[in-house]
């Protein structure tokens, strides 16, 4: 709750700063009001409880109201939530919490899309460290709520060695055993590679997850037949939902998707005062 109050409250004195020029000179202080929030396209919701924090944190006698819960298949014209509070509240809140949600929720819906285009494989989709500069946390979040599963948060919860780290330590085998003598045992280590030579060092240097990097179907699923069940399997590169069904086909564990959370266009929400 602490990373998401910080988010939250570095929005509002953002959006805010020295005070809301407009409602204060057009809405008295303490007019009650009641609002709702309204979908206006379908897609799976995200952020209700982030949305109900904005105002809280604004004014704790805010009532909030939630009709839909996170994960949910939300349809065009749902109501999402009733708030209610004094009107100066509700407007400052407004934009803060609307642009939380529907970014969450955009989020949640492509990553929804991904996970029904390898329904019926093994594969499992999951997100990359590409998510907005100090939203990491909501991003990650929306993912989950769109079905998907989350990669390593940050840099410092696992060890994943990719080509320039490979450059810079003098190969496959000398990065992986760096990390075997550096690293927590409790950390697993996943290594890049991007030909099956490159996993067949991967695999003699004791990697527990190998990432294969833009390869080709056919490369996919000779490098998945190599690996056996010696260790996780992961595609990465090249993508999309045109792509990706052929991709959990060759029978890898885990799909990166970068675009989940860099590319994922905001869903349309309203919040309409009654």
């Amino acid at each position: 709750m602490f990373e998401i109050d910080r988010i939250i409250q570095m929005a509002l004195t953002e959006d805010i700063g020295s005070g809301d020029i407009t409602t204060l000179s057009t809405v008295p202080k303490g007019t009650p009001s009641r609002a709702q929030l309204v979908a206006k396209e379908d897609f799976v919701l995200a952020g209700m409880e982030v949305v109900e924090r904005v105002f809280t944190l604004l004014d704790g006698t805010v009532s909030f109201e939630a009709l839909k819960q996170d994960g949910e298949k939300i349809a065009r014209g749902d109501v999402l939530a009733w708030i209610k509070g004094d009107a100066h509240t509700l407007l400052q809140g407004e934009r803060v919490a609307l642009n939380l949600m529907q970014r969450m929720s955009g989020i949640a819906s492509h990553t929804a899309a991904f996970v029904a285009a390898v329904a019926g494989t093994d594969a499992i989709i999951v997100d990359t460290r590409k998510t907005m500069p100090g939203l990491r946390v909501l991003d990650k979040y929306s993912v989950r709520m769109g079905g998907g599963q989350n990669h390593r948060t940050s840099l410092y919860d696992g060890v994943l060695i990719k080509e320039n780290h490979i450059a810079a330590a003098g190969g496959i085998t000398a990065a992986i055993e760096g990390a075997r003598n550096r690293a927590p045992h409790t950390l697993k280590i996943e290594v890049e590679t991007e030909s099956l030579q490159d996993v067949q060092e991967a695999l003699d240097a004791g990697a527990d997850i190998i990432m294969l990097d833009n390869m080709s179907l056919d490369m996919l699923r000779d490098a998945v037949g190599l690996i056996g069940t010696r260790a996780v399997t992961e595609a990465s590169g090249g993508v999309n939902l045109d792509t990706v069904t052929d991709i959990a086909k060759t029978g890898v564990n885990l799909i990166s998707v970068g675009a989940l959370t860099h590319s994922s266009c905001a869903v349309d929400i309203s919040m309409l005062f009654e």
